[in-house]
């Protein structure tokens, strides 16, 4: 049957949204109902139950060693175990099950499922790291010390959504990377510095959507370029002397230059989309895939896939409201941290690997056909962690969701649960400021309050700051290594933070200086940089010889000509912001 268009007005936000004939398609493949939640509220949702870096010390519930872990200590009512715990033979899942009960809305007694079973301290994949015990939702790391959301990493600090990366500091989306320093979204480059969008680079500072280049300092919009600085040609002998003007070992020459450098990037045309070798895709950061729309930070390889986020390993297909990982991932909907050869997962948090048919699970690792489990390894035909012969298992499956259908669970924020949509935010073990959705969709106090979602108030840090951030040298050649016993109160929260050693040996060997802020502080200024994972329907800022505000003059006649280029897009620049935004056609005529 083929489905027209249909409206729907969003339970949470209010706001009417689409649903097209191609979405009818894959919930049809997918067997489930359409949402009744747009798709931003949807992507807020999945975020409130993944906690990144709001980091805890607190006792393992089996060993008792303390640890870092993802739940403060006040959060008595759930049961934590270290990861060395966590993934030992001690306990499977199982001694956990329980009977439904059709009396009761199922999502009751899943969320008393999730809070009675044991949570990983972190959700890193513990057999495969080595010396990087302060990482989280991390997989292969060696050596590495608070990155988030990474895999393959080696000596790699305060870093988040990264893929084979080595010997970097305070990156923001970056894959096959070395000896690099403060990027957003860069790849396949070597000792890249402050720099943005940039690709294929080598001794590459403080530049903005380059390929190719090598030997180029606050540059832009260049292709296969060397000895350039700020877009100017130098020969060898003079690049590297007029190199010697700026301070890059200075803090405060490092400003300058910034200052410097991000105004003259305001002066070049942006592309509308961070985008390359795509087929039929709309969105931002996406590489390498095709017919895909709506996407987020796909390093390569989606197909057929809509509304997914930070899908950093291929190949993921057909997959909607999908965020998080990736690897051989098909046929999934409405599921948050999910890969490596998943097929069949809907409405799930942290199932992997190789896991086929699940439904509303959560931390369910290398197993296939369960509903509703928590916590809990290698089995099959299971339904709150108790396992059934498979007949049984279709039989009860079937009857729970009749029941889901009929009785719909009333959330904490007043929205009807049924069948079909991922977890209410009364599962989540999270308050609403130490989730992810609190990085993409911020709120004050007042407003999750206000919301109905939790709010948590960390105790404050015990550490006193020795020394203020604005004492701290200048130059890192005035730095001795006493730094790393000092306690820096940072410039911006006046939180305490510390320079350990492996970083002072990167900022020694890139000869940069220490920073001002803290880790998180430096993040959420990375963040405020990178484009947001909203679109915006705009027109072409090129109108015939010059950007429609006179800034930028055209190098080359479009194909347009002398008139306005009446080229429509979605983009992830809101109109507000002050880059001139070409569509494709007019951009690539301009780039150097």
């Amino acid at each position: 049957m083929i489905m027209n268009v249909e409206t729907k007005n969003c339970q949470n936000c209010k706001k009417d949204f689409t649903i097209e004939p191609e979405d009818f398609d894959f919930y049809e493949k997918m067997k489930v109902p359409a949402p009744t939640f747009c798709s931003q509220c949807r992507f807020q949702r999945r975020l409130m139950f993944m906690n990144e870096r709001a980091l805890y010390k607190r006792a393992c519930d089996m060993c008792k060693k303390r640890v870092v872990g993802m739940y403060a200590d006040e959060k008595k009512d759930i049961t934590v175990y270290c990861n060395s715990c966590w993934w030992s033979d001690k306990w499977g899942g199982d001694e956990y099950a329980r009977e439904y009960d059709p009396a009761r809305p199922f999502f009751e007694q899943l969320n008393e499922l999730i809070r009675h079973t044991p949570q990983m301290a972190l959700a890193i994949n513990h057999p495969t790291l080595v010396n990087s015990e302060y990482v989280n939702h991390v997989a292969t790391a060696k050596n590495s010390y608070l990155i988030y959301t990474a895999d393959y990493c080696e000596n790699v600090l305060y870093s988040e959504i990264l893929l084979r990366s080595k010997d970097s500091m305070d990156c923001t989306i970056s894959n096959d990377s070395e000896l690099c320093y403060e990027l957003i979204n860069s790849g396949r480059s070597y000792r890249t510095f402050f720099s943005e969008d940039c690709d294929s680079c080598t001794d590459v500072y403080f530049s903005k959507d380059c390929i190719g280049c090598s030997d180029c300092f606050g540059c832009t919009n260049l292709r296969k370029k060397k000895y350039h600085i700020f877009n100017k040609p130098y020969t060898k002998e003079a690049y590297q002397e007029e190199l010697k003007k700026f301070m890059v070992d200075s803090y405060h020459g490092i400003q300058d230059i910034l200052a410097m450098a991000r105004n003259a990037w305001l002066a070049y045309p942006r592309k509308f989309t961070n985008e390359l070798m795509n087929t039929n895709v709309t969105g931002e950061y996406i590489y390498e895939s095709r017919n895909s729309r709506d996407m987020y930070i796909v390093h390569k390889g989606a197909e057929d896939c809509r509304y997914c986020q930070i899908l950093t390993m291929p190949t993921i297909k057909d997959a909607y409201d999908y965020t998080i990982w990736g690897n051989s991932a098909q046929r999934i909907y409405e599921c948050m941290v999910v890969g490596e050869g998943a097929d069949t997962v809907k409405f799930s948090y942290q199932t992997w690997p190789n896991v086929q048919d699940l439904e509303y699970c959560v931390h369910t690792l290398s197993s296939s056909h369960m509903f509703g489990c928590a916590n809990i390894r290698n089995k099959k035909y299971c339904i709150l962690n108790k396992e059934y012969s498979p007949e049984e298992y279709l039989e009860l499956k079937k009857r729970i969701i009749k029941d889901m259908v009929e009785r719909p669970f009333i959330s904490k924020t007043g929205a009807n649960y049924s069948y079909g949509e991922f977890l209410p935010p009364d599962l989540s073990l999270f308050a609403y400021n130490e989730s992810y959705a609190m990085q993409f969709f911020p709120m004050g106090r007042e407003g999750v309050e206000r919301s109905g979602l939790d709010w948590y108030d960390a105790p404050q840090n015990p550490h006193r700051p020795t020394i203020r951030a604005d004492a701290l040298p200048d130059s890192i050649k005035d730095v001795s290594d006493s730094i790393i016993s000092e306690i820096i109160e940072c410039g911006i929260c006046k939180k305490p933070f510390r320079i350990v050693p492996a970083e002072l040996t990167l900022l020694r060997n890139f000869i940069l200086p220490l920073p001002r802020a803290c880790p998180n502080c430096r993040s959420l200024e990375r963040w405020s940089r990178a484009n947001p994972p909203h679109l915006w329907k705009r027109t072409c800022q090129c109108y015939g010889a010059q950007s429609s505000s006179g800034i930028y003059q055209n190098t080359a006649t479009h194909a347009h000509g002398t008139e306005p280029c009446k080229v429509e897009f979605e983009t992830s620049y809101a109109p507000e912001r002050p880059e001139i935004v070409y569509c494709e056609q007019c951009y690539n005529t301009e780039v150097a």
